[in-house]
């Protein structure tokens, strides 16, 4: 729980920064957060404790050389490495991805079920439902559960709408019981 909240403090003072400087930090996070899931040696220098902090600069400017990312970015990342947060990075990351999300008027979600795939359409019918019930304009992606036995279960921020048959279930079941 701490280690969520100190990358939100985070999140929220990078996007300001970023703000102040004119720079679309969530897109170039996103840039970089690319790069360095690509690398599996990139993830290990940066994330284990393994190697010092002048090793993790001295590689990190060689990849900031390679990258077009603006000083606050490179600044931030070469202040996280030298406090020993780089390993937070990924929770800011998501924390940055959520707040400029939010300031662009729209929130990601997550559309959970066990077929392979939903289609186009089932998607569309979704983000209108919720747009019209819940006010929300959120942008789905669809992750397949084996957890779940059919149905779908929708989650946005905060917001959960379960139609899976398990939870259904569950519902009768306590009704049965209870009764």
């Amino acid at each position: 729980m701490k280690e969520q909240n100190v990358s939100k403090a985070y999140a929220k003072a990078l996007i300001e920064l970023g703000k102040e400087s004119k720079v679309d930090v969530a897109q170039e996070l996103t840039t970089l957060s690319e790069v360095i899931n690509k690398s599996a040696d990139l993830e290990t220098l940066l994330f284990l404790d393994v190697f010092t902090v002048e090793e993790k600069i001295d590689v990190m400017t060689k990849v900031f050389e390679k990258m077009t990312l603006s000083s606050v970015v490179k600044s931030f990342v070469y202040f996280l490495i030298q406090e020993k947060r780089i390993g937070l990075f990924p929770l800011i990351f998501k924390e940055v991805i959520v707040i400029d999300d939010h300031e662009k008027g729209f929130l990601r979600g997550t559309i959970e079920g066990s077929e392979d795939q939903v289609s186009d359409e089932f998607k569309s019918k979704l983000i209108s439902y919720l747009k019209e019930n819940a006010g929300i304009e959120a942008q789905l992606e669809y992750v397949k559960n084996e957890k779940i036995t059919a149905g779908f279960k929708v989650t946005v921020e905060d917001l959960q709408l379960d139609a899976s048959l398990d939870n259904q279930l569950e519902k009768f079941k306590e009704t049965v019981l209870n009764n």
